[in-house]
């Protein structure tokens, strides 16, 4: 099978997708649209003597095997293009497949099933856990490959050494003025990475502040701790670190500071980290309807859906707290 006509099959499934959308299905959740599409492209395939793998190794990249050709599957319940894609390792990639695609399931908005090359896709690099690749589909962006002169297919077959100085040239022509680049390391196996940008806390918008503050606490529900626990902030203020560039010098700064604790009531007393939290409740729901699953694993050990998460994180919570009970005052309308 020719690109050309994988290409013309890719049309045929996003034609039934969207029809699909269109008549009214709905999909919450992103293992339910993969799967999906996997039965749309099993009519497609079938009669060549392709078998499609329902049941892959869950870090698989792509998702789904055919042969030659892959399709990786991206899924949101917001109005974007755009996602966090693979590392950039490519350490799980099927050594067979010589073409990969990818297939968008965007149910905000206006909900729309789009495909495209993977190598016109890439268009930046972020950092999680590994250094991993955005994707977006949007024809007006110049992919990720084109800015550093090099095709995906040549990137892919580079070491790990040599692929990061492509990607540390990329990120230096990116930093703006007093930004700094951390991430350094030459490692041919990295470890868990600092980000590009460094910024101090301080000089931060308080709108920002407030969502990395969010942001934080909800991956990190230690902070809950009694006042005297020695590292209960630890977590939180790596996290600002390793994955947004923020330097933190005061850690009390983020929670336990009557500068965040008294916002919304300046009278003193109580309990700070409580008040603190009570004030950023909006911007936690949003954080954790956001946020990436790989964020959940690696800091709660687990992947939980997003409308789940609240929940989960009270139940943490409670744990962790001494002298008041998180369920009880926090998120009154997610205790079910």
């Amino acid at each position: 099978m020719i690109q050309k006509e994988f290409e013309q099959i890719l049309d045929n499934v996003t034609d039934i997708l969207n029809r699909e959308l269109q008549s009214g299905r709905a999909f919450t959740v992103a293992k339910d649209f993969e799967n999906r599409v996997r039965e749309v492209l099993v009519e497609f395939v079938e009669d060549r003597g392709i078998a499609v793998d329902f049941h892959p190794h869950p870090h698989v990249f792509p998702d789904i095997d055919l042969g030659e050709y892959g399709v990786e599957v991206k899924f949101t319940l917001h109005d974007t293009w755009r996602s966090v894609a693979n590392s950039v390792v490519e350490s799980t990639r099927s050594a067979n497949i010589l073409h990969i695609y990818i297939v968008f399931g965007k149910m905000g908005g206006k909900p729309e099933v789009k495909w495209a090359t993977y190598d016109d896709s890439v268009i930046h690099v972020r950092t999680t856990h590994v250094p991993r690749f955005e994707v977006e589909i949007d024809p007006k962006r110049t992919p990720l490959f084109e800015q550093m002169g090099i095709t995906y297919k040549e990137f892919s077959a580079l070491s790990i050494e040599q692929k990061m100085r492509h990607i540390r040239e990329y990120a230096r022509g990116r930093l703006k003025p007093g930004e700094r680049l951390w991430w350094l390391e030459e490692k041919s196996e990295p470890e868990h990475s600092l980000p590009i940008e460094a910024r101090l806390y301080t000089s931060l918008s308080n709108s920002e502040k407030r969502q990395l503050r969010a942001e934080a606490a909800l991956l990190c529900p230690r902070v809950v701790g009694p006042p005297l626990s020695r590292h209960k902030y630890d977590d939180a203020v790596l996290y600002l670190l390793t994955y947004r560039g923020v330097i933190c010098h005061q850690a009390r700064d983020l929670f336990s500071a009557g500068s965040v604790a008294l916002r919304r009531d300046p009278k003193r007393g109580g309990i700070y980290i409580q008040r603190a939290l009570q004030d950023i409740e909006s911007e936690m729901r949003e954080a954790a309807m956001r946020l990436d699953d790989d964020l959940f694993e690696e800091y709660w050990g687990e992947r939980v859906e997003p409308r789940d998460r609240i929940s989960k994180w009270l139940t943490m919570a409670d744990q962790y707290a001494r002298d008041w009970v998180p369920s009880q005052v926090l998120f009154a309308d997610s205790i079910e």
